[in-house]
């Protein structure tokens, strides 16, 4: 089962997955999602594909999220399916991360949103140097969701706890140390990685032959002080810390305090608690409370506004309600993490 925007095929002993929305920096539509599910359930039970390969069309993007506008126009139609795209997307996710057979994802280009969730839970992250990964989802009012609640935090350090919370794009080396990427390999090689998958038995010993040294990551030069800076037990810690910072790392601090007061006071409050709990949950628990945020942030003012200034009217600046992070209310954020009427989400058996 092939559409337009997705293809599949049986090469060798992979399974091949082509992203094929190059025009659109291949984001998910609703239609792709289930139709990944469906192939992925297809050939968990097939024994003549050993491994899945997931590849994207064009040098820009593996895949830049999820189709956001349509899931706009739907809340503002009013249209009750709107949640569905989540559930299924949700489901997707941990099916990759349960997955019984090696689970290849060969990241070219920008990787953000519903792209980092058919991505980074899978057993192998292939990044190129044309990678750049980011979450940030907050920035338009919304959450680092597609299993950001369980990957995030278990980033080296703080780690997790800056990109949710600054939206900050992670390079080739940078993914590559912080376990974004477990190898990392020239874009002119992809070609070649994808026949040498399709012959192998052993998928580490083929993508081996094509990995190369990134360089050093910058991130990993700056990561002691955005352990020591975002290791508050709040929000307002966080920003108080970053504030107060002198000396040669002052810069950094009032440049990231900025950043992040550029963002929706709703959604740093969700993404600090969502990483907070997330480092204790595990995988599965983690999708159930994306689903519980999810269900409540559709249903807000934010999301929407965000959606208007970034994608909409574009690069407007978004009128975020409340303005002001002292103005949240707790009782309000907590309330994000409880069970939605409807219940909570139902994961297929791992």
């Amino acid at each position: 089962m092939s559409s337009v925007e997705i293809f599949f095929e049986k090469r060798g002993h992979a399974g091949l997955v082509t992203l094929a929305r190059p025009q659109a920096l291949n984001a998910l539509t609703h239609e792709m999602t289930n139709e990944l599910q469906a192939q992925l359930d297809a050939w968990r039970d097939d024994d003549s594909v050993r491994h899945v390969v997931v590849e994207a069309l064009g040098d820009k993007a593996f895949c830049a999220g999820g189709d956001i506008r349509h899931i706009y126009d739907m809340g503002k139609a009013g249209d009750p399916r709107q949640i569905d795209f989540f559930r299924d997307e949700y489901r997707l996710n941990a099916t990759i991360k349960h997955y019984p057979k090696p689970y290849i994802a060969l990241i070219n280009g920008i990787v953000m949103g519903g792209g980092v969730g058919i991505s980074v839970h899978g057993s192998h992250r292939v990044a190129t140097e044309r990678i750049g990964f980011a979450m940030p989802e907050v920035g338009i009012g919304f959450f680092p969701d597609v299993g950001g609640t369980y990957f995030l935090p278990r980033l080296p350090g703080e780690t997790g706890m800056y990109c949710a919370l600054t939206g900050a794009r992670l390079k080739e080396a940078d993914a590559r140390w912080a376990g974004i990427a477990t190898h990392t390999v020239a874009s002119d090689d992809l070609s070649a990685i994808i026949e040498a998958l399709a012959e192998a038995d052993d998928v580490d010993a083929a993508l081996h032959r094509f990995a190369r040294d990134p360089g050093p990551a910058p991130l990993a030069e700056t990561a002691p002080v955005i352990d020591r800076l975002f290791a508050g037990d709040s929000l307002g810690g966080i920003l108080a810390a970053l504030d107060r910072e002198e000396g040669e790392h002052a810069e950094f601090a009032a440049k990231t305090a900025a950043t992040i007061r550029e963002k929706s006071p709703t959604s740093l409050h969700i993404a600090f608690q969502q990483m907070r709990r997330g480092a204790r949950l595990s995988f599965d628990d983690c999708m159930r409370l994306e689903y519980r945020i999810v269900s409540r942030v559709l249903h807000g003012h934010d999301f929407y506004e965000g959606i208007r200034a970034a994608i909409i009217d574009k690069n407007s600046v978004a009128r975020w309600d409340p303005p002001e992070f002292s103005h949240v209310d707790s009782i309000d954020i907590d309330a994000h993490f409880q069970v939605p009427p409807g219940g909570d989400l139902d994961l297929p058996d791992a």
